[in-house]
């Protein structure tokens, strides 16, 4: 019994580490490097060759004032939860046929994990939560 109680106890432990390890915004901030050639974060963030990502998750898809979206990502109907960004930045082309974005797809789950705690951390004012 105590065995099965100690076997329970590690499971919920690497649990806890796994979860505690899925997001790391500090390491997304690294990830989000990539970004950076088309989008800005934060409190003095514009619009650039995409629009601005503060309070990405929440937010409408086509809905950042001032950027000109493709009719595409205007009507997808979509609203940015983790889920969706998911989704959508492992192939945005598959996930919005006809975006504007250019970019091949993050495939990598766990840069995909550390993206999005780095998003998170943004209002949509641009400071961190």
């Amino acid at each position: 019994m105590r065995g099965m109680i100690a076997a329970a106890l590690l499971a919920l432990a690497g649990t806890c580490v796994s979860q505690a390890q899925a997001q790391d915004a500090a390491a997304g901030e690294k990830v989000f490097a990539v970004c950076k050639a088309c989008h800005q974060i934060g409190e003095t963030a514009k619009n650039s060759v995409g629009p601005e990502l503060n309070g990405l998750i929440g937010r409408k898809a086509g809905t950042a004032p001032g950027y000109n979206y493709s009719a595409a990502n205007k009507n997808s109907g979509l609203t940015w939860d983790e889920a969706t960004f998911r989704e959508y930045i492992k192939d945005p082309k598959a996930k919005v046929p006809g975006t504007k974005m250019v970019y091949a797809g993050l495939k990598d789950e766990k840069k995909t994990d550390d993206l999005i705690a780095f998003l998170k951390q943004f209002d949509a004012s641009g400071k961190k939560k």
